[in-house]
């Protein structure tokens, strides 16, 4: 008995179905990877390069004398007496 178009398209429908779905899952196991540990240590490097920047950009502007402390120091004690 052959069979029909309505077999054929409830076939080709279900194949799609099943691709997506490991698509799916292929992205959400990528993201997995990449996240969580990856994603924090970045973030800190670059917060460190742009202290470093803005500590150098702020020693070519300073104005007055060595013993007035720059917001950059004033700040890291102030984070250190938190923690």
């Amino acid at each position: 008995m052959p069979r029909g178009r309505s077999t054929f398209t409830k076939r080709q429908k279900e194949q799609a179905r099943q691709q997506k779905q490991r698509d799916k899952n292929e992205k959400k196991t990528q993201r997995k990877q990449e996240s969580p540990e990856g994603g924090a240590v970045v973030e800190l490097d670059e917060m460190q390069e742009m202290r470093e920047l803005a500590e150098a950009q702020a020693a070519l502007f300073r104005i007055g004398g060595d013993e007035e402390p720059n917001s950059l120091e004033l700040l890291s004690k102030n984070s250190k007496e938190v923690e």
